[in-house]
C-alpha cells in the first residue's frame, strides 16, 4: 500500500513544472467564481474545464480521479437532497407531512436552489482536486512561507503532514502482519486485532513524536524549519493561459447575470 500515492501523483503529473502560484491562482479563482455565481452555468463550466485539465493536461488516471470524486459526491447528493426537501417557495411538485409540524416538499424554487448548491459543490471540488493533484504539498508550504504565513501554524502543518505518513506506514505494517496470522478470519478475531492495531498505532505515533523532538533539538531548532526556497518560475505562457481562463470564467459569470432568476438564482 503506497500511502504517499497522492503526493507521488502531484510530484509526477504533467503540470509539475508549472509554477505553484499559477496553479493556486487558477484553483482559488475557480473556487471564488463558483461561490459568487448566482446560477449553475459558471460552476458547471468550471467543473468540466478543470476536470479536463486534470485528465488531459496533468494526465491523471481517470480511475483515480473518479474514486476521489466518489466520497464528496455522495455527501453532495445527500446535502442537496436535504436542501430540496426543506426549501419552500414556488410551484409545489410533491409534499409530505410525516408528523405534525414537519413538512417535506419539492418545489420549483427548491429544485433550482438544489441545482445551484450542487453545481457550486462540483465547481469547488474540481478546483480543490486541481490544486491537490497538480501541486505537491511541499510547494504549498513554500508558498505559504513566502506569503508570510504564521510560522507557528506553518511548522505545525509540516509536523502533522510528516506524522500522517509515519502513522499510516505503521498501521499498514501492523495490519499486514495481522492478516498473515489470520487476525481477521472471524468477527471476534477482527475486533481483537483492530484493538491491538489502534494500540500499536498510538504507541508508534508517540514514539515518532519523541524521535522528532530529539531530532529537532539535535539540529538546534529555534522555531523555524529549514525549507527550500526555490520554486518553478512564473512563465509567460502558463500565466497567460491561467489569466485567459479566469477571464473567460468571469465573462461567463457576468453574461449569465441577467438570467439569474430564470436559471436558478436566489
Amino acid at each position: 500500500m503506497d500511502h504517499g500515492y497522492l503526493e507521488n501523483v502531484a510530484q509526477e503529473n504533467g503540470l509539475v513544472n508549472v509554477s505553484p502560484y499559477v496553479k493556486l491562482a487558477v484553483g482559488l479563482g475557480a473556487i471564488l467564481l463558483s461561490l459568487v455565481s448566482p446560477n449553475w452555468i459558471t460552476p458547471l463550466f468550471l467543473t468540466l474545464t478543470l476536470g479536463g485539465a486534470i485528465l488531459l493536461l496533468a494526465r491523471i488516471d481517470p480511475g483515480l480521479y473518479a474514486r476521489l470524486l466518489l466520497a464528496p459526491l455522495s455527501f453532495a447528493v445527500f446535502s442537496v437532497t436535504a436542501v430540496i426537501l426543506v426549501t419552500g417557495g414556488g410551484e409545489v411538485f410533491w409534499a409530505w407531512q410525516p408528523v405534525p409540524g414537519v413538512a417535506l416538499s419539492v418545489t420549483s424554487r427548491s429544485v433550482l436552489q438544489g441545482m445551484l448548491v450542487f453545481s457550486r459543490m462540483l465547481g469547488g471540488m474540481s478546483a480543490l482536486f486541481f490544486i491537490a493533484l497538480t501541486t505537491p504539498l511541499t510547494e504549498l508550504f513554500m508558498v505559504m512561507r513566502q506569503c508570510r504565513f504564521p510560522t507557528t501554524l506553518l511548522n505545525l502543518a509540516m509536523m502533522v503532514y510528516r506524522s500522517i505518513f509515519i502513522l499510516a506506514d505503521q498501521v499498514d505494517q501492523v495490519m499486514s502482519a495481522q492478516r498473515m496470522r489470520l487476525g481477521y478470519s472471524s468477527p471476534r478475531e477482527a475486533v481483537q486485532s483492530f484493538g491491538m492495531l489502534c494500540g500499536a498505532a498510538f504507541i508508534a505515533s508517540w514514539e515518532a513524536g519523541e524521535d522528532l523532538l530529539r531530532a529537532m533539538d539535535a539540529r538546534c531548532y529555534a522555531g523555524r524549519f529549514a525549507m527550500l526556497s526555490e520554486s518553478q518560475p512564473v512563465e509567460a505562457g502558463p500565466l497567460a493561459a491561467a489569466t485567459a481562463y479566469l477571464l473567460v470564467g468571469s465573462g461567463l459569470l457576468l453574461a449569465t447575470l441577467p438570467g439569474a432568476l430564470s436559471w436558478g438564482g436566489v
